[in-house]
């Protein structure tokens, strides 16, 4: 068991005998931040000036409490400086999109599945796009991103997020690769049993920069090994916002809190495979547990240390880290306590203001903070009373 968590099991019937005294906070994520904790207070120190960790870390937070009364599902949501318009880089949390895109794909080509072996022109490799969701989301594999990115092509993912009104999503390019953004989509060729399948190249449309607050950053970046004394220009990134990660999250969890038109075209074959995914750990799919530890990829409540995740904690979740930006969304389930809640965060730690140095705060600030936070939600989440 986590070592946090086992000390705290310790004082939980304790902080259940003084909360059950106790009004509880009307803003539980407010009351989070007021923490004392380390890894909370150095973010959200009272003595800073006012909203610096917005101004510094760009901090957003979305947190979503989860009821149900006489069986219907009620949802109470918290957020902290969310905006839609300030620009953070999204990066690996494009591919739980992707993931999801990939097998609403397939419901349309009878003749292949998840499981039906398939290479892309010019690979040797075959792969299946089974394995490629599976490693996504145990490991965050850049590759298996880019082949699904090829597979659906630019111009159907962003089709896709308009058709569920997330309008402000834009996905433009590959992910660690040559050429990321290039409008060329190869062609992806499928052994099928019967037959082979030829997913035919195409052209994606090109890309229109984004327009939007916050989209140069910091004061320098690195371009070639040299510095470039400028802001850096995000506008053809990638752009996931927080509030549409938190939203497609909960439209995968519970498609019944959303119109038809806005639901995910998943089968309850295709939707239960994908969430298994997402709560699998590296270990389940052979990876060595001491390199690729239990929360390799899973920053909440866990993130800033190697024990084993309790089995009965699930954390279904994709997380993003690059240019100093760390960035997850989880639906965190505990089957022990029965409790259950939505949790989305993205902050910015980049003490010196240089882009593309690999001189990040992400051990130091950055997951200690997202652990804390899932923990302090997760204690008020034990503690609080049930509608």
């Amino acid at each position: 068991m986590s070592t946090y968590l086992m000390k705290n099991s310790i004082v939980l019937s304790v902080i259940l005998l003084l909360c059950s005294c106790a009004t509880e906070p009307q803003d539980p994520l407010a009351y989070s931040l007021l923490s004392n904790e380390k890894a909370i207070y150095r973010v959200m120190r009272p003595d800073n000036p006012k909203d610096e960790a917005y101004k510094k870390y760009e901090l957003q937070l979305f947190y979503t409490k989860i009821d149900s009364t006489a069986g219907d599902l009620n949802f109470t949501d918290y957020t902290f400086h969310l905006n839609d318009d300030h620009y953070f880089y999204p990066a690996s949390t494009v591919k739980f999109p992707i993931a999801l895109f990939a097998l609403e794909k397939l419901a349309n080509l009878p003749t292949i599945s998840k499981d039906t072996p398939y290479r892309i022109n010019g690979d040797s490799l075959t792969h299946t796009i089974k394995e490629d969701i599976k490693k996504i989301f145990a490991v965050s594999d850049n590759k298996a991103y880019n082949r699904l990115y090829e597979f659906l092509g630019r111009d159907h993912i962003n089709q896709r997020f308009r058709e569920l009104g997330l309008t402000n999503t834009r996905i433009h390019h590959r992910l660690s690769t040559a050429n990321a953004a290039d409008s060329i989509h190869r062609e992806l060729i499928f052994y099928a049993q019967s037959d082979t399948v030829r997913i035919k190249a195409k052209t994606a449309a090109k890309i229109i920069p984004l327009k939007t607050e916050k989209i140069k950053k910091g004061i320098g970046f690195m371009q070639n090994d040299s510095l470039i004394n400028m802001p850096m220009d995000f506008s053809k990134k990638n752009y996931f916002p927080l509030e549409e990660q938190h939203n497609l999250m909960k439209r995968l969890f519970f498609p019944e809190a959303f119109s038809k038109d806005q639901q995910l075209k998943l089968t309850k074959e295709q939707r239960q495979f994908l969430m298994d995914a997402m709560r699998t750990l590296p270990y389940e799919l052979g990876y060595d547990r001491k390199e690729y530890y239990d929360s390799y990829v899973k920053f909440f409540l866990f993130g800033d240390q190697k024990d084993d995740i309790p089995d009965h904690i699930k954390i279904y979740n994709k997380v993003g880290y690059a240019y100093g930006t760390l960035s997850e969304t989880a639906y965190i389930l505990d089957t022990q306590r029965n409790i259950s809640f939505l949790l989305s965060a993205t902050m910015l730690v980049n003490e010196n203001r240089i882009f593309n140095d690999n001189s990040y705060e992400y051990e130091e600030i950055g997951i200690p903070f997202l652990a804390q936070l899932g923990r302090e939600l997760y204690f008020y989440e034990v503690q609080r009373k049930r509608e």
